[in-house]
């Protein structure tokens, strides 16, 4: 009796296509097909644009800049096709170029000292009000408290930042985040405690009221 062919789990179909597509563009580029490697770049974006927004946008505090980093990834990941080779998930090489571009600019904000965290607890405060008034009564505690969480998750060290949201936004497996990060997964989960524990300490009066 033959053995049943055992399906492959959505994770994996889903990296078997972001796979395809930049093996595409590499393909298409390098025969210097550019309509072709531009279509299957673009399917690339629109797969995973929001969700490299979003990472950027909570790695900086700050979302009006999300989009313009969040271009530059898309960028070095387009210049990046000729050279692509499947060593890893898509989405570690994808949020690889994403970690050392927001580093590079966390790094730069510091030398500059362009934002106080003064500064970005008042646009945060600003942010979550206009969304309050708009929200039913019942709403107004927990988009208080997300607003707070986003803060306390701004003010973590940028790896334990990043191994946060990747974890818990993204909801990527400890050996992912490793990769990322460039770390072993114990250290990963040291990364992930100590945030937690800062975490908890940052937001414990507003857990001691729920």
């Amino acid at each position: 009796m033959p053995t049943p062919k055992t399906s492959n789990s959505p994770d994996d179909d889903e990296n078997a296509i972001n796979v395809e597509l930049m093996l595409r563009v590499k393909r298409a580029t390098m025969k210097g097909d550019a309509g072709d490697a531009e279509n299957a770049f673009q399917q690339i974006i629109e797969l995973h644009q929001n969700a490299v927004i979003g990472t950027v946008a909570k790695m900086l505090g700050n979302a009006s800049e999300a989009e313009d980093i969040a271009q530059q990834v898309f960028i070095r990941l387009w210049k990046a096709a000729p050279r692509y080779e499947v060593k890893a998930k898509f989405t570690t090489f994808l949020y690889t170029i994403t970690r050392n571009l927001v580093f590079n600019e966390t790094k730069r904000k510091s030398r500059k000292k362009e934002h106080s965290l003064e500064e970005q607890e008042e646009n945060s405060f600003t942010q979550m009000e206009d969304r309050v008034a708009s929200c039913p009564d019942q709403e107004i505690l927990q988009a208080e408290l997300k607003s707070q969480v986003d803060l306390a998750i701004n003010k973590l060290p940028e790896k334990q930042r990043l191994a946060v949201i990747l974890r818990r936004y993204e909801n990527m497996p400890y050996e992912q985040i490793a990769d990322v990060l460039e770390l072993s997964v114990s250290a990963v989960k040291s990364q992930l405690f100590r945030a937690r524990n800062s975490l908890r300490e940052s937001l414990s009066h507003y857990l001691d009221q729920s």
